[in-house]
């Protein structure tokens, strides 16, 4: 299983290699793959991961490994950066039987902490302050 910080972080390189070689884009099995490059890493630009290193993926197992989770729920986690209790219930196998309240928060927090935030959300915001300043001054 990977990350999608390691896909990203693959296709990142992968990119930069084929731009240095020089190679062309004839066969159509080319041009395939190049589109299913190109189409992955701009998703994936747009999502939390876009923002992560080597150094934070090893913090936050780190920091994840008092909790009782596997390691298909931590990739899960490190993948959709989960911020409410409905989203870590979806993510974690039977989280009323395995987690409290309180786990489920102290989780929470621990991935807002760890984990950099989702670009597009954080653009959005300076964006709204703007939008509420402007709004108030009329």
């Amino acid at each position: 299983m990977l990350s999608n910080y390691e896909v990203f972080k693959l296709l990142t390189d992968l990119k930069e290699q084929r731009k240095d070689s020089g190679k062309n884009k004839h066969s159509v099995g080319q041009q395939n793959l190049n589109t299913i490059m190109y189409e992955t890493l701009k998703y994936l630009s747009k999502t939390p991961c876009s923002r992560q290193s080597p150094e934070i993926v090893k913090e936050f197992l780190t920091t994840m490994m008092p909790h009782k989770l596997t390691k298909a729920e931590k990739l899960q986690l490190l993948n959709h950066r989960p911020q409410t209790a409905v989203e870590m219930q979806l993510l974690v196998e039977e989280s009323e039987e395995r987690l409290s309240e309180e786990q489920i928060e102290e989780l929470i927090q621990t991935v807002a902490d760890v984990l950099p935030g989702d670009p597009e959300q954080e653009n959005a915001a300076p964006a709204d302050a703007e939008m509420d300043e402007g709004s108030e001054q009329s």
